[in-house]
């Protein structure tokens, strides 16, 4: 599914439903205190950014900073591919049993690490999704458009790129502004 360098272990933990299992992955990278305070996505948000990004079965979706796994079940449940990215272990810890109770382990990767850090790659995803401050997602934006194919999608809830990148499309979504990128 994606490629893992020697800054990564790789953790698989049983499942005991038909055996399968959620592959977890902690950095073995020096951690930094985390970026943003945790606030959830509401269900309605996560999935209309799934829409607006026009994510299906086909998809690989990489969720930087994915907290306690909103997004990362809503894409996984259309059948995507789906890796999930905090800093946090206890959002890292959250997200996992979210996961699990929503029955989509078989889909989901989930990394503790930096979303910074270069040792993750990101290359392959298809669909990025965020929910950063404005001030993180213009740190980010070189390096998504500088490591992503063209054609990827971003998808960002709350945040623009700012206005050296404007969005594509936006919508209002349940008093919430979601937002979307191509990578040309």
């Amino acid at each position: 599914m994606r490629r893992i360098t020697s800054a990564l272990l790789v953790i698989t933990l049983s499942c005991p439903v038909a055996g399968l299992a959620q592959t977890v992955i902690e950095s073995n990278t020096a951690q930094r205190p985390r970026d943003v305070i945790f606030v959830p996505t509401r269900e309605a948000v996560a999935s209309a950014m799934m829409t607006l990004a026009g994510v299906t079965k086909d998809d690989v979706v990489y969720d930087l900073g994915c907290g306690d796994g909103a997004l990362v079940i809503a894409a996984a449940r259309l059948g995507a591919r789906v890796v999930g990215v905090d800093i946090d272990p206890t959002r890292i810890k959250e997200a996992t049993e979210n996961v699990r109770a929503a029955g989509v382990q078989d889909r989901v990767t989930l990394i503790r690490g930096d979303i910074f850090d270069p040792a993750l790659k990101i290359d392959e995803a298809s669909v990025v999704t965020l929910y950063l401050l404005q001030s993180l997602n213009e740190k980010l934006m070189p390096r998504l458009q500088g490591e992503l194919k063209p054609g990827t999608r971003v998808a960002s809830h709350a945040f623009s790129m700012g206005a050296s990148w404007p969005a594509e499309k936006s919508e209002l979504v349940d008093g919430t502004r979601i937002y979307l990128w191509t990578i040309k």
